[in-house]
């Protein structure tokens, strides 16, 4: 079922409609997910100009003198004409004076000398921008110019919209301003009326006008928090009209009599969270019902051998059992660690990956089908767990008596591609795993169309990790860290934050603003390192050490042949941007030294955290930062106090919001779902519980959303299927 075929309203026209939309603009538009009026109504500010916020310059001057970075808006008024001059070949400057009370400012405009028309001496116009300041001279480059005319009113808060190639912010905020007019009386109600009066929320109208066109800073607010409580709503209703219907039967039921030949393979004893997690899982394999269960745990609490288990089960039933991850290196990791437990045992497991050789993948295929019985009569070429990447997903791979699907890092894999992997066959049980430690507060809003388990303590035994917070100052002595932890022996990460040059210092003149939609507490004032060039000073700083990088633009096979040498003990330091946070164990790696450590959340850095301390020698995660705001100070301070997973995840939660643990879940951050603003932003978890319980009463008074008041409701969540490739019925 389509919006068109609901209703035929404007929100459903095409965004050519409007005037000067042609198919260059139409295309770019879609970029933002705009394709139709009601779409691009819904492509929200990412940030705000307080152009009304007007200083002195005597004020920009102190403020830019303690530190202040700007943006500043000033009323100014001409003093000179413009002068404008051709400094080079593709260059040409315009300059011009502009004074108030409290001094005088000079305004430099780089290949705009159409503002010589512009400027009149004795003219006054609002300025806004970045503002220089040296000595007491007060400068500007390319700052916003509007002239001030009485009677004419400036707008004093100017949304900031997100941008691609073909859009500038003049002609977005023109497009979202028509598209408002034609479609601001379809702009109709759906949430529960008892909802919006109990939590003091804004009409539906009043909210989506004030977000484009806010006149006060708070309107912007009450507007936001109606936004996410929304999302939030949609979102979990979603899950709840899903999960009643994945309910399924249980027709292939899991029964294993004991266990006991599994653990007694163990070289360990499993910790009681782990032992927990099995039965939790073995009961639900053995119910009335599909299991439809997602592992949680922190970095090392053993979620892999919990899987294990479960696969031993299925095989024991007679059934077969997937495991698919999202990594090469990550599935050969799995598939040594799989055969050595479970070859003693007579159960035989396979690798399957986009790197097999055809003749060993026909031989692996071969064995995934029935008359290769697994359990008695064993032909030599069966398997009864195969272990793989999206190969697993390929044509042609199918999988006979598929009992059971286990996907890890989940949050790596697409909605649609978890779902294929589930239609290899009939009343497959399903298992999710997440590195993520998630609060208790946000574990049904991340997961409520799962059942959860939680591994919430880490194995007897495992090594302290040393968690130490410097500056650059101590760059020598970090190189010298670098040098010893080699001479003993083993291996080095170093992540930053950014990929190269260009990204690290990407500017944004004309989208500058002061008010961002999402309050993110992070100090950008300190430059970024980037991996690219990090990694040539490396190369210089470190003679004799073998260095490399890796970042998410690489492809995926250069990338994983310079990360499978690292694990190889090939590359003695690795400089990497976060794509090693998930999915890679050296246990040879152990110094990890985090550079902008300002930049990355709690939740992220613990999981960087992760990648050493995985053997016996004494590991060291060193967090590099030249921050001096308190908001950073309390974050680093949060890391280094502690190892426990959940407690940082809850630290997370107060100081950052919840948008990291919803994205790293995988759940949020699927196209067409809960937007990475808005969830970033909402720091209320009694937001979340409230849109939890009218989520859950709709979905159990109105399964099928068929009573009028829910009409809008099933227009929304259709327009979010559509968009994830789903579809409700």
């Amino acid at each position: 079922m389509t919006d068109r075929q609901i209703t035929g309203r404007n929100m459903d026209r095409p965004v050519t409609v409007l005037k000067g939309v042609g198919d260059a603009r139409r295309d770019a538009l879609a970029k933002l997910g705009a394709e139709t009026l009601g779409d691009l109504i819904r492509v929200f500010p990412r940030a705000y100009q307080n152009r009304g916020d007007i200083q002195t310059l005597s004020v920009i001057r102190d403020r830019l003198k303690n530190g202040e970075r700007g943006p500043f808006s000033a009323e100014l008024t001409v003093s000179t004409e413009p002068d404008v001059r051709m400094v080079r070949r593709g260059m040409v400057l315009l300059k011009v004076r502009a004074f108030d009370e409290t001094g005088t400012a000079e305004l430099t405009y780089f290949n705009m000398p159409y503002m010589k028309n512009v400027f009149h001496v004795g003219e006054t116009f609002r300025f806004f921008g970045r503002f220089t300041c040296e000595g007491s001279r007060v400068q500007a480059a390319n700052p916003i110019a509007e002239r001030v005319d009485e009677g004419v009113p400036l707008k004093q808060i100017v949304p900031v919209y997100p941008l691609v190639s073909g859009l500038t912010q003049k002609i977005m905020t023109q497009l979202v301003s028509e598209a408002l007019r034609m479609c601001g009386n379809e702009l109709t109600e759906y949430m529960p009326r008892d909802a919006l009066a109990e939590m003091s929320m804004p009409t539906y109208a009043y909210t989506v006008t004030k977000i484009h066109n806010p006149e006060t800073l708070s309107e912007i607010e009450a507007a936001k928090r109606r936004l996410m409580f929304d999302e939030l709503y949609l979102t979990l209703l979603s899950m709840n009209l899903g999960q009643a219907r994945r309910k399924k039967k249980n027709t292939c039921p899991i029964r294993c009599d004991t266990m006991d030949e599994f653990y007694a393979q163990l070289p360990f004893e499993m910790t009681g969270a782990q032992q927990r997690s099995v039965n939790e899982i073995l009961a639900d394999m053995a119910g009335d019902c599909l299991m439809n269960r997602i592992l949680t745990g922190d970095v090392g609490s053993g979620k892999t051998i919990v899987a294990a288990s479960a696969c031993y089960a299925a095989v024991k039933s007679g059934y077969r059992a997937a495991l698919m991850v999202p990594t090469e290196i990550l599935a050969n990791q799995h598939a040594e660690d799989f055969v050595e437990l479970f070859t003693p045992m007579g159960i035989r497991c396979a690798l399957l990956t986009g790197s097999t050789k055809k003749r060993e993948k026909d031989k692996i295929l071969s064995g995934l089908t029935d008359g290769q019985t697994s359990m008695t009569g064993k032909a030599d070429d069966s398997v009864d767990i195969i272990i793989g990447t999206h190969a697993l997903l390929s044509e042609g791979v199918e999988i006979d008596r598929l009992g059971l699907a286990v996907i890890d890092e989940q949050h790596r894999f697409g909605v649609m591609q978890r779902a294929a992997l589930f239609e290899k066959g009939e009343g497959i049980h399903s298992l999710v795993m997440s590195a993520t430690p998630i609060p208790r507060t946000l574990t049904l809003a991340a997961f409520g169309s799962l059942d959860v388990s939680r591994i919430d303590e880490l194995p007897k035994g495992r090594q302290k990790i040393d968690t130490l917070v410097v500056n650059e100052s101590y760059r020598e002595r970090l190189n010298g860290f670098i040098r010893k932890q080699k001479e003993e022996g083993h291996q080095i990460y170093v992540v930053c934050p950014a990929v190269d040059e260009a990204e690290a210092e990407e500017t944004d003149s004309e989208e500058m603003a002061d008010i961002p939609f999402v309050q993110m507490e992070v100090d950008t004032s300190t430059p970024l390192k980037a991996a690219t060039v990090f990694a040539e000073y490396l190369k210089e700083e470190l003679d004799g050490l073998t260095v490399e990088y890796v970042h998410g633009k690489m492809k995926s096979a250069e990338r994983e042949k310079i990360m499978t040498a690292f694990a190889a003990g090939a590359v003695d330091v690795l400089v990497s941007t976060t794509v090693i946070e998930v999915g890679v164990n050296v246990p040879n790696a152990t110094l990890m030294i985090v550079e902008n450590a300002e930049r990355f959340g709690l939740s992220q850095l613990h999981q960087l955290r992760g990648r050493v301390g995985r053997g016996t020698a004494k590991s060291y995660f060193v967090l590099v930062s030249d921050s001096t705001t308190p908001e950073s100070a309390e974050r680093l301070r949060a890391i280094k106090s502690t190892s426990d997973g959940f407690r940082i995840a809850e630290y997370d939660l107060e100081l950052r919001g919840p948008g990291d643990f919803f994205s790293d879940a995988g759940v949020i951050r699927q196209h067409g779902q809960m937007s990475d603003a808005l969830t970033s932003a909402c720091r209320d978890t009694g937001l979340i519980e409230r849109a939890s319980f009218y989520a859950k009463r709709t979905a159990q008074d109105d399964p099928k959303l068929e009573k009028p008041e829910n009409r809008e409701t099933l227009i929304r969540l259709t327009r979010m299927a559509e968009k994830s490739n789903h579809t409700v019925n």
